[in-house]
């Protein structure tokens, strides 16, 4: 059990926040496979930015299941305050600060990881979102700015110090982005300076993988981004494996399926049916690569159009390509 301030999480097994991934069809998707916690794409705290289509998507949390967790984007301490504030109103349990993302879009704004270069700025901002909201404040992090300026420690005990409620850290450098080993040593290091709870992220894709990791550092609970992409099972398979959830019979083909199915008619009925399909290929994709769909056949269901098309040629082409492992399944009954 994971307790956020007067939060508990049964399944400390989080789903990561990830740009142009983590939106509402994708959140529930991951918590249908128990992610104790599904955090959102970040939010900007730029106003002139706040009232667009893609902003107001990013805000909508209609059906999620709680606690909502979401992450908010800047530099200035009193918008990420304002920002905190409205997306609290918009049904927010959680407000997570983003210091951890790499991307140059980002950092050339001076936020996400960039912010860990300014220690005394981090202060402020988390001092005044901590005071802005009655929810806990969560923080995302790396190891530092690159690895000869790693002080994830000393942001840590910044973040306790501002009643920051909870930690993440990606163990790597922003330099290193997603390249090169995940250090461990670190994460274990900033565990042992704080008292609240802090949550290990980085290249975390297994049962076997998670174990490893609260072993090396004893990390109250695991993170999981990109290897979740195709495979929200592995939430439930790792919450199993570190004895948060009840044992269970793993995944049928059929359950995997009806998963895919479900999550891209989610997406076609939030985005509208001609954008839904567009952004429903990247996930359609990685389901496909994840379940044996050779690389020609993939290319060919993600040239489709039509929403109701690309849900069964998707589904025809899991269920051919899984056929020779399980020779029971009915084609033509689960392709319909």
């Amino acid at each position: 059990m994971l307790s956020i301030g007067d939060i508990k999480i049964a399944n400390p097994v989080i789903a990561a926040p990830m740009a142009g991934v983590s939106d509402l069809p994708y959140r529930r998707i991951c918590r249908n496979w128990d992610a104790g916690l599904a955090v959102t794409e970040m939010v900007t705290s730029r106003p002139e930015l706040r009232d667009t289509k893609m902003s107001r998507l990013r805000m909508s949390h209609t059906d999620e299941p709680g606690p909502i967790s979401v992450q908010i984007v800047g530099t200035d301490p009193s918008l990420l305050a304002e920002a905190a504030i409205i997306n609290v109103d918009h049904g927010a349990d959680i407000i997570d600060i983003n210091m951890g993302c790499p991307s140059k879009k980002v950092c050339k704004q001076m936020a996400g990881s960039a912010l860990m270069g300014d220690e005394r700025l981090v202060a402020k901002i988390l001092t005044a979102v901590v005071e802005s909201v009655k929810v806990p404040v969560t923080l995302k992090i790396r190891t530092g700015l690159d690895l000869q300026r790693k002080n994830a420690v000393q942001i840590a005990r910044i973040a306790e110090q501002s009643g920051v409620q909870m930690l993440t850290v990606h163990g790597r450098t922003r330099a290193c982005r997603f390249k090169g080993p995940v250090e461990y040593i670190t994460v274990a290091d900033v565990i042992n300076a704080v008292k609240i709870p802090v949550i290990a992220n980085g290249d975390i894709d297994s049962p076997d993988v998670a174990i490893d990791v609260i072993q090396k550092t004893g990390a109250a609970g695991v993170m999981v981004g990109r290897a979740a992409i195709g495979q929200p099972w592995v939430f439930r398979e790792i919450g199993v494996r570190l004895g948060f959830l009840q044992s269970r019979a793993g995944p049928s083909i059929e359950e995997k399926i009806d998963t895919m199915v479900l999550h891209l008619r989610g997406m076609h009925r939030f985005y509208g049916l001609e954008r839904g399909v567009i952004l429903a290929r990247k996930h359609a994709g990685n389901y496909m690569m994840r379940l044996g769909v050779p690389a020609t056949i993939r290319a060919s269901v993600n040239r489709i159009a039509d929403a109701d098309q690309q849900l069964i040629a998707l589904s025809k082409a899991v269920l051919q390509a899984q056929s020779p492992i399980h020779p029971s399944l009915n084609l033509a009954a689960r392709a319909a």
